[in-house]
């Protein structure tokens, strides 16, 4: 395989930092050559809540992986989760400039420019301007217009801003674990990078990733974004409410929610009982198993329902393929059958694919985030070498990735 660089992506999650390096080849296909995850501390719902915790959490991750792969990490891609993620679309036209009307990337730049003026509170922070199509002349659906004859030219682009605190101490974090950041990338667009396919894309799909502290959705029509959000939902709400309801602590409530639970009631037998010790009684009891699934079925329920009212909001309530789930919580048996139920629409589990190397317990929906990083990483890279766009700052840093690259190419 002929090299072209080597990409490193950061995935910072509620319960998990997962530390990713990956070779990328001249054909774009993907190589793990060194993993580190390893258990967070220090953050709450995807968002830091403490400093120092989080960069040591960060660090020890950076150093597993880079000890298994030989490589020294000195520039990521870095995941942004937590609630204060949102998107919004916005338009922008512009008179194409030049003797002959043909557009330039410097018109394409313009325009996209013209789109991100949109007025956005001093307390967040751009991550992304993605454009989503443009319009030559009132011709519709162009994806790519460089080159075209046209007067006017028009662009939809896809913005996704997050709270400039909450980025502002991961950056800090990151920047004090070593590691400088080639591109801040919204956690739910990294999910979507691993799991869906183009054609899903492009009929129009939904995906949520359902993680520890939160729930990231993420909605695609026509081959691109345009509806990005959090919810703050996820496994740990499902352990909690297990724990309360059988008495019993967290790390009880986790080990009986993986084995035992799933949010399928009519699989469960009315009469089987498990075994579990409670809070401040040694001695084990026997409690009802479709006592404890029927918590986890409610609060599931409750998940799919917030899902539901997300969809409606963006004014897409039937994704034509469906809904995707991914993340650690998707794990949880007989989800696709109340997601369906709930939703009244296609529901699928998807892991990552399409990668090599170093993927043991990696291909699961827990590394969705993780992958997609890298993933990202190098379709910016293949963007950036056909010169696509690659004047556009508001690309979301490509001029900052063609600049690292350099520092990586063998």
């Amino acid at each position: 395989m002929e090299r072209e660089a080597v990409l490193v992506g950061i995935d910072v999650g509620t319960t998990k930092i997962v530390a990713l390096i990956g070779e990328v080849s001249r054909d774009g296909a993907l190589t793990i050559i060194g993993k580190g995850p390893v258990a967070a501390s220090g953050l709450k719902k995807g968002v830091v809540v403490n400093i120092d915790q989080t960069v040591h959490s960060i660090a020890t991750a950076v150093e597993h992986a880079e000890r298994l792969s030989g490589w020294k990490i000195d520039r990521a891609f870095v995941g942004v989760g937590g609630q204060h993620i949102e998107g919004m679309n916005s338009k922008g036209q512009i008179a194409v400039s030049g003797a002959n009307r043909e557009i330039t990337r410097e018109d394409i730049s313009r325009a996209i420019e013209v789109a991100r003026a949109v007025t956005i509170p001093s307390n967040r922070d751009v991550l992304h301007v993605l454009p989503r199509g443009f319009v030559v002349d009132g011709q519709e659906g162009v994806k790519d217009p460089l080159g075209m004859s046209a007067i006017r030219l028009e662009v939809e682009t896809h913005i996704v801003t997050a709270s400039a605190t909450a980025v502002q101490n991961l950056s800090k974090c990151v920047q004090q674990a070593g590691v400088r950041i080639d591109e801040l990338v919204a956690d739910p667009l990294a999910s979507a990078e691993a799991v869906l396919s183009d054609t899903e894309k492009e009929l129009g799909v939904a995906v949520a990733d359902i993680g520890a502290g939160t729930t990231d959705i993420a909605l695609y029509t026509e081959g691109s974004p345009f509806h990005t959000t959090v919810i703050p939902v996820g496994g740990n709400n499902v352990t909690n409410d297990v724990a309360i309801g059988m008495k019993v602590d967290l790390q009880t409530a986790e080990d009986l929610k993986v084995k035992f639970g799933t949010c399928d009631l009519l699989a469960v037998d009315t009469e089987e009982l498990m075994t579990v010790t409670m809070i401040g009684d040694d001695a084990g009891r026997d409690v009802s198993r479709l006592e404890m699934c029927e918590i986890i079925e409610a609060r599931m329920r409750e998940t799919f329902e917030m899902i539901r009212g997300e969809l409606e909001a963006a004014g897409h309530g039937l994704s034509p393929a469906g809904l995707v789930l991914t993340g650690g919580a998707a794990q949880l048996s007989g989800i696709t059958e109340l997601g369906r139920d709930v939703l009244q629409m296609p529901v699928r589990v998807a892991a990552p694919t399409n990668v090599g190397g170093l993927v043991d317990h990696l291909l699961t929906p827990a590394y969705a985030t993780s992958i997609g990083l890298l993933q990202w990483g190098a379709r910016s890279l293949a963007v950036t070498d056909s010169g696509r766009y690659e004047s556009a700052p508001s690309m979301g840093g490509l001029g900052r990735i063609r600049d690292a690259l350099r520092s990586i190419f063998p």
